[in-house]
């Protein structure tokens, strides 16, 4: 069983995501999606939810630098400077703050991070993840080291920003 399907068997996954589309739906939010280290699988879990259509506007899905860049419109100034980069709080906030630009949706996260088992740098850990969030009422980031190896890092990774577009709709109301 592959690692999208591992995440998508899990009932209360599942289930923590329809509730976000209906909070979502009750309020009038559409929701979008940057993904770097996990891949796509915020958008999969949000889109294996039968009518998730109608909330979810799409994601963006910038594994590379340039993606980021030219897509999400991630500065220079953070991707070149080697005390930020791609797996850095400012990339994870533009990410976000790009993703409701181009998908054209109230409320985004992003993800970007280091899931391993290689890539790690000095100060930046396997596990460290940075979660961005764009929102009406504003922007907000949060730095998450999660334990495991790339699989357990990327799960780790799809629930908490399932659990931060779920305060950012509740934060509306």
């Amino acid at each position: 069983m592959g690692e999208r399907d591992l995440l998508l068997a899990d009932p209360a996954l599942l289930d923590e995501c329809a509730e976000l589309l209906d909070l979502a739906r009750e309020r009038g939010l559409s929701l979008g999606t940057a993904e770097s280290c996990t891949g796509g699988l915020v958008s999969a879990c949000l889109t294996a939810v039968p009518g998730s259509s109608d909330v979810v506007r799409g994601g963006v899905v910038s594994y590379a630098v340039a993606v980021k860049r030219a897509v999400l419109g991630v500065s220079g100034e953070v991707l070149d400077d080697p005390a930020l980069g791609a797996v850095s709080r400012e990339c994870a906030e533009q990410m976000a703050a790009g993703a409701r630009r181009v998908l054209g949706c109230d409320v985004a996260v992003s993800v970007t991070g280091i899931a391993g088992p290689g890539g790690a740098e000095p100060g930046k850990p396997v596990g460290t993840v940075w979660f961005g969030v764009s929102a009406p009422r504003g922007a907000s980031s949060r730095l998450e080291l999660f334990a495991g190896g790339r699989d357990e890092v990327r799960h780790a990774a799809v629930r908490t920003a399932i659990r931060l577009l779920r305060e950012a709709v509740m934060e509306k109301s």
